[in-house]
């Protein structure tokens, strides 16, 4: 019998050629496990064959009918080939199941629907022969494995069993039968010790679809895996433990990681010097079982330690090496230690990718991000480049501002010719971030930011374009409208914009509000007079519409407002915020020596709420815990310039975020577009705001104000809450509900007498890769689909809703017509007729929330933030009007920086089936389908769909 038997008896067709795609497709070394274990080569050609034969079964065998049958099959076979060989991480072998899934899948995918059914029908008719004929006996048992030293010794299957069990034990709603079951039917006789490692991990992740709890089994499993890797490669010999096994050797085990890491010039040697007994009794081995397999494998594959490939860091030696790390200057070290490690292991609270990368190591840059202004010289503009190179290289994400680089077409001095502009510098930028790829662990990143007075402002528009000339295109970087209030009053009044060469206009870089606006008409006034040498005018709406047809079209720039930044910056005093940073949460001033630094983390909201609301004092004592270690980053960190050293140590400003909002929302049972949701907004934030500023007080009273206190805005009694009204005051007014809840005067009182140890305290970043860590929702951001796979770096992972999961358990709705439709509604319950209304406007997905109300919610946290935050705007059928509105919404809530337009997403669930698409080790990629959405007067648009892994929100 062939390979995919045919549906129907039918002529023998010729074997296709090569041409036709078998061959094309064929890899050598893939091996293909049959039903009894046994293993054979993997031929391509036999799908071809079959395919054939399915074909003229249905079809008809006539010389027209075989001619389209030949083409159709070609293209068939490539595409399922094409998606068995992303398969080769997995060890190169294929079960024969897994090879009919995909026949299935791209006969449905091709609409092929009539040959799909006969197929389904077969392989149907087949399973029932099988499980009516009993198996020859002994069958499993008799399988073996292939050691590392090559000699085949008998499976145990015993440890297999127990392995399986240990990962569902306490978790509800799983089987660990199940997953047995699923894993015997990819073992083979011979397989090797990393595929069996593998098996019951790919078994478990095809559950997930149907209970999400099925996700926290296939991290257990994962585990086992890397504790092998790591004891192995500590020991010099192979070993295994099970969790149970591993709680009893872990103090053990953490002695030994830590000596092989310092041996290995991976860890500080510093480390070592800690009262190790002290540290390895605070392990807690039982927090390796809250993690969801997104977040282990995340962690596996960018944040756990590894030499040569190998990895020997666990998870409970993970936290407690970056905790060490964050207390290397403190008193009473180990005690601190201990104190970050809860922390961390608990999952309250994450500290930033930076931070988990490098801390307690020999080059420890635990900063997030970092903005720099670029001088308008070329000595200036390549040391910026070369500072950009330095700053990424240990993974900081940066952010430039280019305003003061003179437009095209202004007089260059030195050699009396003319410049040309911005946009050639920003390739060279563009190239540079690219090149230096922060120690391969992830891509560098940078945003370029320009004030939209800027002469060469329409050429920064179409940077990202993928037409015109490519020298004039910067594809990779990110790029950023810094807008002046005045611009948006244009706007408004329908009034005339002017752009100018900074040379020629050198002040307007550092002027914000009213001094900003007498400036920049004394300026036109000088243009329309004919006394500068480079201008140009246009209409305000003309320009603001390009700017919006852009950032539809290419995703960028993004809109910033460069007056809410200034106006409510606690530092007016000692200079000017230029820029925001890469991801739009930064306001920190910048200057030709000062290299702004912030040092990031963020709360789990999730983690701080219950349906009785949130819980104040545990929230309490997270944020102190967390300010602190933040504050311990300041000190310890390694600063690639100096530049960046003196601004850090001068002002010392850190980061506290928040993630977990949507599904903080989901446990109190709050739709994310309501009254209720931006109400829970504000409140959440009050309280983070008011717990963070006390705890920088609190640590000034310990450790001394910061140096540039004297002057700022903290040290006049205005704290974030009171600056929004420099804001309304430089405008006229501001519709923003002001209203208070806690003791702030008091803590104002405290602060005007004690000081801040720190000039900012608060930012909410993306956190989209400590995030998926910690297994909850993305920092403020709604619900994208509730079923869907996401794509990040470490592969294709199934996320299932769990609230709503729960919820549709309780009313006996879950089932696999359920899933069924998840998948087909690509994660939407709105249009599930079964679904009660409740359900539906509880768990509606990002692009079915207006986004008016994640402005609205914004705009309330904002009032609370001394910097910003990384807001992302869902727009489901975006239009000029619904863009125009919605970006003059924000500007009028007084929000500093908007982040992504996000469109419908172009990736969408698989409609047949998720088996088979998590993770980087099987990577079958969910359907792709290009689903362009028009703006009226603008070409198909191109806004972030979310599930890039090349992009930094998305990481």
């Amino acid at each position: 019998m062939s390979l995919l038997h045919h549906v129907a008896p039918v002529a023998e067709p010729p074997v296709l050629p090569p041409s036709a795609g078998a061959g094309e497709a064929s890899t050598p070394g893939y091996q293909l496990i049959r039903r009894n274990g046994a293993v054979t080569p993997f031929d391509p050609a036999k799908i071809a064959i079959a395919l054939t034969k399915a074909f003229l079964a249905v079809e008809g065998s006539s010389a027209a009918a075989s001619r389209r049958v030949h083409d159709i099959v070609a293209e068939l076979t490539g595409q399922i080939v094409a998606g068995l060989s992303r398969r080769a991480d997995a060890g190169r072998t294929f079960h024969i199941e897994d090879v009919q899934d995909q026949v299935e899948l791209a006969l449905m995918r091709g609409e092929h629907h009539k040959v799909a059914r006969a197929y389904v029908l077969y392989r149907a008719e087949r399973a029932r022969e099988r499980a009516a004929a009993k198996p020859m006996a002994g069958t499993a048992s008799a399988l073996r494995m292939k050691g590392s030293d090559g000699a085949l010794v008998p499976l145990n299957e015993a440890r297999l069993a127990t392995l399986i069990a240990e990962s569902t034990a306490g978790l509800a709603d799983v089987s660990s039968d199940a997953v047995l079951a699923e894993t015997r039917r990819n073992l083979y006789d011979g397989i090797s010790v990393d595929e069996l490692a593998l098996a019951p991990i790919l078994a478990a992740r095809t559950l997930i679809e149907r209970e999400p709890n099925y996700a926290k089994v296939s991290a257990r499993l994962l585990l086992d895996k890397l504790r092998r890797e790591a004891l192995t490669f500590l020991s010099g010999r192979p070993e295994q433990a099970t969790q149970g096994e591993m709680a009893a050797r872990y103090g053990e085990y953490f002695a030994a990681y830590l000596a092989r890491g310092i041996e290995e010039e991976l860890i500080d040697p510093e480390l070592g010097r800690f009262d190790l007994t002290r540290i390895a009794d605070a392990l807690l081995p039982e927090r390796d079982l809250q993690f969801d397999y997104l977040g282990l494998q995340t962690l596996y594959d960018r944040y756990f330690l590894h030499a040569r490939g190998t990895r020997f860091e666990l998870p409970q030696a993970f936290f407690m090496r970056v905790a060490m790390g964050l207390a290397l200057r403190e008193v009473d070290r180990e005690g601190r230690a201990i104190e970050f490690y809860r922390l961390l292991s608990s999952f309250d609270f994450m500290a930033s990718t930076p931070t988990l990368f490098n801390a307690g190591t020999l080059r420890p840059q635990l900063s997030s991000c970092f903005l720099t202004t670029v001088p308008d010289d070329l000595d200036g503009i390549f040391k910026s480049v070369k500072d950009n190179a330095l700053l990424s290289k240990y993974a900081g994400g940066l952010g430039n501002d280019w305003t003061r680089v003179r437009g095209l077409g202004a007089h260059i001095k030195g050699t009396n010719g003319e410049s040309q502009g911005v946009v050639p510098f920003l390739k060279v930028a563009n190239d540079t971030a690219i090149a230096v790829n922060q120690g391969g662990k992830r891509k560098g990143a940078v945003c370029a930011y320009l004030e939209t007075w800027h002469v060469d402002i329409e050429e920064f528009l179409d940077l990202r374009k993928n037409t015109g000339d490519d020298r004039r295109r910067t594809h990779d970087m990110n790029t950023c409208n810094w807008v002046p209030d005045l611009f948006m009053q244009r706007i408004e009044e329908d009034g005339p914009w002017t752009l100018f060469s900074p040379d020629e206009t050198p002040d307007l870089h550092d002027l914000y509000g009213p001094a900003f606006k007498t400036a920049y008409e004394t300026y036109e006034a000088k243009a329309a007079r004919g006394e500068m040498k480079v201008s140009k005018q246009l209409r305000a709406l003309d320009l603001w519409r390009r700017m919006l047809t852009m950032l539809f079209e290419t995703g960028h720039p993004w809109v910033t407002f460069k007056d809410p930044c200034n106006l409510r910056s606690p530092q007016q005093h000692v200079g000017v915020v230029h820029s925001s940073n890469l991801c739009t949460e930064i306001t920190l001033n910048t200057a030709h020596d000062e290299v702004a630094v912030c040092n990031l983390g963020s709360v789990n909201l999730l983690a701080h709420v219950s349906a009785g609301g949130l819980d104040h004092e545990r929230l309490a004592r997270t944020v102190k815990t967390a300010m602190r270690m933040l504050d311990n980053v300041i000190d310890i960190n390694f600063y690639t310039i100096p530049e960046a050293r003196r601004s850090n140590l001068r002002h010392r400003p850190v980061g506290l975020g928040i993630m977990g909002f949507q599904d903080a929302l989901q446990v109190l049972r709050i739709p994310y577009g309501s009254e209720d949701a931006v109400r829970f907004a504000d409140e959440s934030m009050e309280a983070v705001s008011f717990h963070a500023i006390a705890s920088s007080c609190d640590l000034a009273a310990e450790r001394g104000r910061y140096p540039s206190f004297d002057g700022s805005l903290w040290s006049k009694g205005i704290l974030p809450i009171d600056s929004v009204e420099m804001v309304a005051d430089a405008r006229g007014s501001m519709d923003l509900d002001r209203s208070t809840t806690l003791d702030w005067q008091g803590l104002r009182e405290r602060v005007t007498t004690i000081g801040m140890r720190n000039s900012n305290t608060m930012a909410i970043a993306p956190t989209a890769t400590i995030s998926n860590i910690c297994g909850v929702s993305q920092s403020i951001e709604p619900a994208y689909q509730n079923l869907f796979v996401k794509s990040n770096m470490s592969g294709d992972f199934t996320v299932v809703n769990e609230f709503l999961v729960r919820d549709l358990k309780a009313r006996g709705l879950w089932d696999e017509v359920m899933v069924s439709d998840l998948k087909y509604y690509d994660g939407s319950v709105g249009q599930i007729d079964r679904i009660p209304d409740d359900l539906k406007t509880l768990y509606a997905t990002a692009f079915e929330v207006d986004a008016s109300w994640l402005i609205e919610a914004a705009a309330r946290r904002q009032k609370w933030i001394d910097q910003a935050q990384s807001l992302n705007l869902y727009v489901a059928n975006p239009s000029g009007r619904k863009l125009d509105e919605t970006y003059r919404l924000a500007w009028k809530r007084g929000l500093k920086t908007t982040y992504y337009l996000r469109s419908r997403s172009a990736t969408h669930v698989e409609k047949s089936t998720l088996k088979g698409t998590d993770g980087k080790l099987n990577a079958v990629s969910a359907v792709v389908s290009a689903a362009p959405i028009r703006v009226p007067e603008t070409i198909f648009g191109n806004a972030c769909s979310i599930n890039d892994p090349d992009c930094e929100a998305c990481q």
